[in-house]
């Protein structure tokens, strides 16, 4: 089962997908269910419910008809790996621990649904907005010291992350931080796979293509850290709560394509051959083999001014 979360009208509604353009509304044929993610991934028994809702349904309403939300829009905690693949350790030349990952947390407002536009900041901030193609993991069943041979049991599905990152931010402090939040600066969707059709998170490819081309492309049977070994590690030291995300790290950079070069006197501490930076008319997708294509136009980040007015979320009509 394939579930997204979506805006009509300034309302929030869960989907279920019968193909990859069309679904059927849950507030429709299913009123009395959740129609946020988080809630429905609590619900005793939500998902089954869910599907037997949508069985032998005609699709409602097809993806170009709403605005999509992030997966999962109010998750409690986005755990987020850095350095998880050698590749990228390689790459960048920085040094992390063999044995424990190295983590990181995101807010909500950092992230926005499939088809939303991810923001670029204005240049007088910083311009180095870098794409991170990553598998994400949404939990479905909380626990607490959750053995590694038992933690994918724990898993509601799985979904594409794109971890837009502010490089000039990320490398001011010791803590990634702000660099890894900018307001809008990254993606999640298109929708949450359920592990009986994902299958074994570590048979996956993903790819990153920035305007259809090729940035990313690896196995995620390369991760240092695998998915049951982060949430075990995890929940040594915190309760995993259903809803909550994992976003399992970014797989590094393909080589340049023949005749790019750096830009001159390019800014930052870390210089990664074929890694391209993000600009306003830039389209940036993230597939993951069997589950889908995250998929975002690039936009400008309004102007930096001082702003005072209470911050209103795309789509909430308020």
């Amino acid at each position: 089962m394939r579930l997204i979360s979506y805006r009509e009208s300034g309302k929030p509604g869960i989907g279920v997908m019968v193909d990859d353009e069309r679904f059927v509304a849950l507030p429709t044929v299913a009123p009395d269910l959740p129609r946020e993610m988080r809630a429905l991934i609590e619900m005793v028994g939500g998902f089954a419910r869910a599907a037997e809702a949508a069985q032998g349904r005609m699709a409602d309403l097809r993806l170009a008809d709403v605005a999509l939300d992030p997966v999962v829009t109010v998750p409690n905690a986005i755990w987020c790996l850095a350095l998880n693949y050698k590749l990228h350790i390689n790459e960048t030349g920085l040094t992390t621990s063999s044995q424990y990952p190295q983590i990181f947390l995101r807010m909500p407002c950092s992230q926005v649904g499939h088809l939303q536009p991810i923001l670029c900041p204005d240049p007088a901030v910083a311009t180095l907005f870098e794409y991170e193609g990553e598998l994400a993991v949404i939990i479905g069943k909380g626990g607490r010291h959750i053995p590694v041979e038992r933690a994918l049991d724990h898993v509601a599905g799985y979904s594409c992350y794109n971890e837009g990152s502010v490089r000039e931010y990320q490398s001011h402090n010791r803590q990634f931080g702000l660099g890894k939040n900018f307001e809008q600066s990254g993606s999640f969707g298109p929708w949450l796979m359920t592990p009986d059709e994902f299958g074994d998170p570590a048979a996956h490819r993903i790819i990153t293509r920035v305007n259809g081309i090729e940035r990313q492309n690896a196995t995620t049977d390369l991760m240092v850290f695998g998915v049951p070994q982060l949430i075990n590690y995890l929940s040594q030291g915190y309760y995993l709560r259903p809803g909550d995300v994992i976003v399992s790290g970014s797989p590094g950079s393909l080589p340049p394509h023949p005749g790019e070069t750096p830009p001159p006197g390019r800014p930052g501490k870390v210089y990664v051959p074929g890694m391209v930076q993000m600009k306003p008319g830039d389209v940036c997708e993230v597939e993951i083999s069997g589950l889908g294509t995250l998929r975002n136009p690039v936009a400008a980040d309004a102007p930096a001014r001082y702003q005072t007015s209470l911050y209103t979320p795309p789509g909430t009509g308020r």
